[in-house]
């Protein structure tokens, strides 16, 4: 098979029609076979490279209409332009195949140059917009992560004041990820999710340096206003109607309210918690135990570990602890590509 040919199937029940359009397409292109609608199914199932197909409408057990709609209804196959070579051609029955998703008809008995003409122009449409399709996923791509880069820039602005390299929002970003991919969440929400952790912090925007670089405890008054972050978080993200801000506004409310309603700033339990703060809150906190702080050392593993199945049922979702313990080595695995930058002097 010529590679550098467009790929035409052929359907028909009779074998004379089939010759006549294999004797007008086969020099300028790969030309595929089927005698009735089952077996174009069939071949349009197996073959994922197929450009055009040439359907007849009257043929025994399944007709031309019933092989297109089956045809347009299938993901994997919708996007094939079908042309009907018929001999029934009335204005309805026109009608009827372009409803069903048809891009031309030919009326039989054919004439070579008109279906080499209709045959050309349609198998360039197609290329055209296979190749437009292309060039849109490949700028949605670049969209996607030019969007992924200024989140991550967002979060590090916050988080700047005690960690000037920034990874501790992209690590827990997809410690995130797989956590919530662990817990049954679908890909897309868990890809959203991933995106939005790294605003869960955006409002320490608003707390003064004098608080967030504080190298010893913070008193109550200082506490008090360190937990403003939440709240100015959530005014910073506001009532987008985003997917994505939506739930980033979500994370940034509620990652700091624990499972024993003891956190702030409602006082949320249990899983009145939305599922994102409790997955962003074990992500966050696994991060910022096992790093260095201007305020700490970095925990070790074993130690920051020992700590969540400690908290499990206090601080943290019981459930959720147990995925991410199963998941440590995937995480660990984040930890290490994403680790910190040295610092030199």
């Amino acid at each position: 098979m010529d590679t550098s040919k467009a790929n035409i199937l052929i359907v028909d029940d009779t074998p004379e029609n089939i010759d006549v359009m294999l004797g007008i397409l086969k020099q300028d292109y790969n030309c595929r076979v089927a005698r009735d609608g089952e077996m174009a199914l069939k071949i349009c199932a197996k073959v994922n490279s197929l450009d055009l197909i040439l359907l007849d409408i009257m043929m025994p057990g399944l007709d031309g209409y019933q092989v297109c709609e089956r045809l347009k209804s299938d993901p994997m196959t919708k996007h094939i332009p079908v042309i009907f070579v018929t001999a029934k051609i009335s204005p309805e029955d026109e009608i009827r195949g372009f409803e069903l998703g048809a891009v031309d008809y030919i009326a039989k008995p054919v004439s070579p140059p008109l279906v080499k003409a209709r045959v050309k122009t349609h198998v360039a449409l197609f290329d055209q917009k296979r190749e437009l399709s292309r060039l849109v996923d490949e700028q949605t791509q670049t969209i996607e992560e030019t969007r992924m880069k200024i989140i991550q820039r967002l979060g590090r602005a916050a988080e700047y004041k005690d960690d000037d390299t920034g990874m501790h929002v992209v690590r827990m970003a997809h410690y995130s990820y797989i956590l919530a991919k662990a817990a049954g969440m679908p890909e897309d929400q868990a890809r959203t999710l991933r995106d939005a952790a790294p605003m869960h912090d955006i409002g320490k925007i608003g707390i003064p340096d004098a608080i967030l670089q504080k190298p010893g405890k913070l008193d109550s008054d200082e506490w008090g206003t360190m937990q403003l972050h939440v709240e100015i978080g959530g005014e910073i993200l506001g009532d987008d109607p985003s997917d994505l801000l939506q739930m980033a506004r979500v994370v940034a409310l509620t990652h700091h309210e624990k499972w024993n309603g003891k956190g702030y700033p409602k006082g949320l339990a249990g899983e009145d918690i939305p599922l994102v703060g409790r997955i962003v809150a074990i992500a966050d906190v696994f991060d910022a135990l096992t790093s260095p702080r201007p305020y700490k050392q970095a925990w070790t593993v074993e130690r920051a570990i020992d700590m969540f199945k400690e908290e499990a049922g206090g601080h943290f979702d019981p459930e959720l602890i147990k995925l991410f313990l199963e998941c440590l080595p995937e995480v660990l695995e984040v930890k290490e590509r994403f680790a910190d930058e040295a610092k030199h002097d």
